[in-house]
């Protein structure tokens, strides 16, 4: 038995390669900063109802467009968009949210239920203005919430606030 196999070839004309287009954005990270909380000493015993939790030490950062305003309070330099994580030990049941230029803003509110342990937050946020300023908040009408101390252990616990500018 022999197999035959035809084979055919076709020859296409794409025509004249364009212009190179303009460099787009480049990708990834642009800015990053981390600040964090020691528990002891770095937060009052409790966090009252409408205060903004405290992240005085300042960790890694990329520069100065991410930059801290206070103790509790963060600078945003650029308008864009930042991938913002926060983690607080809590002794009880409660509620931590971000707020921008004093606004709440509904959809980053995270909480637990029960027991001691973390409060972890992760949202995508959006400025529309140069400056605008980031907090983590303890909401209003909520009970006062107990940063632990030496949760677990006998060192001091950190809680960290990392802000990631993406676009």
């Amino acid at each position: 038995m022999t197999l035959q196999y035809k084979t055919e070839y076709y020859e296409i004309d794409l025509g004249k390669t364009g212009p190179v287009g303009p460099q787009g954005p480049a990708g990834g990270v642009l800015n990053y900063a981390d600040f964090y909380a020691l528990m002891p000493p770095d937060n009052a015993a409790t966090v009252a109802p409408g205060t903004d939790v405290s992240f005085p030490q300042d960790g890694p950062n990329s520069g100065a467009d991410i930059s801290r305003l206070g103790a509790d309070s963060f600078n945003l330099s650029q308008i864009g968009t930042y991938q913002i994580f926060f983690e607080v030990s809590v002794d009880e049941a409660g509620q931590l949210m971000l707020t921008l230029d004093g606004e709440d803003l509904a959809y980053t509110v995270f909480g637990r239920a029960a027991g001691a342990s973390q409060i972890v937050g992760m949202a995508i946020v959006t400025t529309t203005a140069v400056d605008s300023v980031l907090t983590v908040r303890n909401p209003a009408g909520n009970a006062a919430l107990t940063i632990t101390p030496l949760a677990g252990g006998t060192r001091p616990v950190s809680a960290h606030l990392v802000i990631t500018q993406i676009a």
